[in-house]
């Protein structure tokens, strides 16, 4: 049995854009992040996008599309776009930017539009699964949705796991 899932900004910009993908859904587990999502689906943890949203020294808000097994050197994100520093929004800030309640958080449909940053190497997934705008609901699509339809800028920010 297939579960579905009510429509959601981020499904609805999609369909209105073209864009083909399909629907996962999960058993949302508090903090379990991709790991968790990955682990439920089978898919590989690399291929898993988070969607950050971050600020930049002046409270400008952005997004920052990373691999579910990697973190953000902020650092180098900050270097990469030519900011003094970036760090990550409290829940409540990035909740008012993107619309989107924590752990549903999507690039696609955001209630503001904010510039997306992408970790280049996400660009060589085969298919990436991004979460479709609620929690325990992720979408997969093509990556170079990504920057043909979000204009993500690709930037190298990524930090190993330790």
């Amino acid at each position: 049995m297939v579960r579905r899932v009510s429509e959601t900004p981020a499904t609805q910009w999609l369909r209105r854009h073209g864009v083909a993908f399909g629907e996962h859904v999960y058993d949302y587990v508090d903090h379990g992040g991709t790991a968790e999502s990955a682990h439920q689906l089978g898919v590989d943890e690399h291929c898993v996008i988070k969607t950050l949203v971050m600020q930049d020294e002046n409270a400008r808000p952005l997004i920052v599309l990373m691999h579910g097994d990697r973190t953000v050197s902020t650092k180098n994100l900050a270097r990469a776009i030519g900011c003094k520093s970036v760090e990550p929004c409290t829940p409540e800030v990035a909740q008012r930017h993107s619309g989107y309640q924590i752990g549903g958080t999507s690039p696609f449909g955001t209630r503001k539009p904010m510039p997306v940053h992408v970790e280049s190497t996400v660009l060589d997934c085969p298919l990436i699964y991004i979460n479709g705008g609620r929690r325990g609901y992720l979408v997969s699509l093509l990556p170079s949705v990504l920057t043909s339809l979000l204009q993500a800028r690709p930037v190298s920010c990524a930090l190993a796991p330790s």
